[in-house]
C-alpha cells in the first residue's frame, strides 16, 4: 500500500540484504540471508530443492541449480567457509566453486551431493 519508486524499493532490498530465491513451485521469493537465519545450516536446507548436479575438472567444481537458486547456494556456500574452498562466482542457476587444491575435487562434490540428498 505504499508508493515507491524502482529505484527506492531496490536500493531497500539492498540495504536489507535480501536474496531472490526459488520456491518449490520454480516461483521467487525475497528472503534473509542465511546467516540470518535460525542455527540451522543454510546449506543444508537450500540445497535439496535448488541442486540440479555437479561436476568438476582440475580445481574448478561446476555446480547447477534450479534457475535463480545459484546465488542463494552459492552465499551459503561461502558461509560455510570451508578451508578447501578459495572462492565462488554465482550466475543464475551456475556456481563456479574454486578449490585451493585440486585433490579435494571428489571430496568437496561429493560433501555438495550428500548435503543435496543425491547421495546415500
Amino acid at each position: 500500500g505504499f508508493d515507491v519508486t524502482q529505484a527506492t524499493l531496490s536500493r531497500d532490498i539492498r540495504e536489507l540484504r535480501l536474496i531472490k530465491v526459488p520456491d518449490a513451485e520454480g516461483r521467487t521469493h525475497y528472503t534473509l540471508p542465511p546467516e540470518s537465519w535460525d542455527n540451522s545450516p543454510a546449506l543444508s536446507r537450500l540445497l535439496p530443492p535448488l541442486y540440479v548436479g555437479a561436476e568438476g575438472t582440475g580445481n574448478l567444481l561446476v555446480v547447477r541449480t534450479l534457475s535463480g537458486g545459484a546465488q542463494a547456494v552459492a552465499e551459503a556456500l561461502d558461509w560455510e567457509e570451508w578451508p578447501e574452498v578459495l572462492g565462488t562466482l554465482a550466475g543464475d542457476d551456475t556456481i563456479l566453486i574454486i578449490l585451493r587444491d585440486p585433490r579435494k575435487l571428489t571430496a568437496i562434490q561429493r560433501r555438495i551431493e550428500e548435503l543435496a540428498g543425491t547421495v546415500e
